[in-house]
């Protein structure tokens, strides 16, 4: 089966659009390329990756999907528009039709009014990805889960993959509303779930132990087929880096049966993105 990276970045540093990219992140303060991914991915037989914005802004969108047109691991790009925007059903399409457009991600955890996702000015957007057959990943905090659980029921035919776990409390072990809220919304068929970011969450000297209530919960809630794996590569730089979360992977899923962990490992991403063997 093709082993899918669910959730990893390029970035220039040419192009002011990253606003959270700052000298203070040293290890990630720098451009990130396809050559610079390539030898993780042939290392680990990660045969294709989804390519996520990091930035708010459509002109970072039309880069990314000019890398995945010229790059042959890129199966698409998780790109952003301006949901509110008048002209937000043709931005969608507008890009829809440049090709290897897979879904949007608006950056909600960045959203200063954490009822966003329920605003009148947000439903056209999502009717819009309904009907343009794209996915919506949802960049959100665990306070912003009662929202999205409500935005899942009034859309049921959009499918919704809530990134890094929704980035859970790990370093001050924080867990109880969080896991009562994952849990509601692993109860909604279309919404999945990505086993990534957990290792930027938890203390600098995070051990897999850390992580391994919330890996179990979350696939305790969703099942290894509406949960996917990703790398969130280059910010796991941040907390040990490619091979060591990988590495982390492995022991999280060892209790897990071979065909379960084909499908965290891409078959989950394979169908929830649409992507051709």
């Amino acid at each position: 089966m093709t082993r899918i990276d669910s959730h990893q970045h390029f970035w220039s540093l040419d192009h002011d659009d990253y606003g959270w990219l700052t000298p203070a992140l040293e290890p990630i303060y720098r451009d990130f390329a396809p050559r610079d991914l390539a030898p993780a991915l042939a290392k680990h037989a990660i045969d294709r990756t989804i390519l996520v914005q990091a930035a708010p802004a459509i002109g970072e969108t039309l880069r990314l999907l000019q890398i995945a047109q010229d790059t042959e691991f890129v199966s698409g790009v998780v790109g952003w528009v301006d949901f509110e925007a008048s002209t937000v059903s043709d931005d969608i399409a507008y890009l829809k039709e440049r090709g290897r457009m897979l879904g949007l991600r608006p950056m909600v955890q960045d959203i200063p009014d954490d009822d966003w996702l329920l605003r009148d000015s947000v439903r056209g957007a999502l009717h819009a990805l309904v009907g343009h057959r794209l996915t919506f990943d949802a960049l959100v905090l665990p306070r912003h889960l009662p929202q999205l659980g409500a935005v899942a029921k009034a859309n049921p035919d959009l499918p919704i993959v809530i990134d890094h776990c929704a980035k859970p409390e790990i370093a001050n072990g924080a867990m109880e509303d969080w896991a009562r809220d994952i849990a509601a919304l692993g109860e909604l068929p279309n919404v999945y779930c990505k086993l990534s970011g957990l290792v930027t969450e938890a203390s600098a000297s995070w051990k897999v132990n850390d992580l391994a209530r919330y890996a179990r919960h979350v696939l305790a809630c969703f099942g290894a087929d509406r949960v996917m794996w990703g790398s969130d590569w280059p910010v796991v730089n941040l907390a040990g880096g490619y091979d060591r979360w990988m590495a982390a992977t492995g022991e999280l899923l060892a209790d897990r049966s071979e065909e379960e962990r084909k499908q965290i490992m891409g078959g989950t991403a394979a169908r929830f993105y649409g992507i051709e063997p």
